[in-house]
């Protein structure tokens, strides 16, 4: 009852608009390697693109998730180049088809974060529900324009040109916009806890055949 409740709630108009009218791609990024970035200490969070591809999901929980910090570096050296609640990150470089990853900013509360080497950061010119863009962008559907347009052999490689021929599929109410974000959020809080059941079994597993075959 409560799926068909949910389902019945995906019932307004749609929008079908092309890439840069949907964000404002002029927010530059920086060009940090990882060794200029630390763990430790510092006042600004720098987003690396190989965090993108392996470690972050749809959306970054600034507070939270581990973001290292652009060493000796503060706000001052990134004007203009602060990023904000929705802000979505594609990393532009990859060694796969990976390339086009897709992260969104949430959950900052006034944290100076930037976004590094390797992305492109592109601004909704219009709220949107925060985590919406984030799983759409990561969406087959999605991802399917970008592949005829990634370039070379060994690395593949977007250009904003390229990513800007894209369309983008969006709700125009903000209120379809989040139920579909919670959806997917939810569905990730559920993998996230069975990925933690799965690992203490092959962690009981594993006890238990060190101390029968010892």
């Amino acid at each position: 009852m409560e799926s068909r409740v949910f389902l019945d709630s995906f019932t307004l108009a749609w929008e079908q608009r092309k890439f840069d009218e949907v964000f404002d791609c002029t927010i530059p990024n920086n060009t940090l390697s990882r060794a200029e970035l630390n763990y430790e200490s510092g006042s600004v969070r720098n987003i690396h693109y190989g965090d993108i591809l392996i470690k972050y999901g749809s959306v970054v929980d600034v507070q939270n998730d581990e973001i290292p910090f652009a060493t000796g570096k503060s706000s001052d050296d990134f004007k203009g180049a602060l990023l904000q609640d929705g802000d979505i990150i594609i990393a532009d470089t990859a060694e796969d088809e990976t390339t086009g990853k897709a992260c969104e900013i949430g959950n900052s509360q006034g944290l100076d974060v930037v976004s590094g080497l390797h992305t492109m950061v592109c601004r909704p010119r219009d709220k949107m529900a925060l985590g919406y863009l984030g799983y759409y962008l990561n969406s087959d559907a999605y991802h399917h324009q970008l592949l005829p347009l990634m370039q070379g052999i060994k690395v593949l490689s977007l250009s904003r040109t390229n990513v800007q021929k894209t369309m983008v599929c969006y709700p125009k109410s903000n209120a379809e916009q989040q139920l579909i974000a919670d959806c997917f959020r939810n569905l990730d809080k559920l993998i996230t806890l069975h990925q933690r059941e799965i690992e203490k079994l092959q962690n009981i597993k594993k006890s238990c055949l060190e101390k029968m075959f010892a």
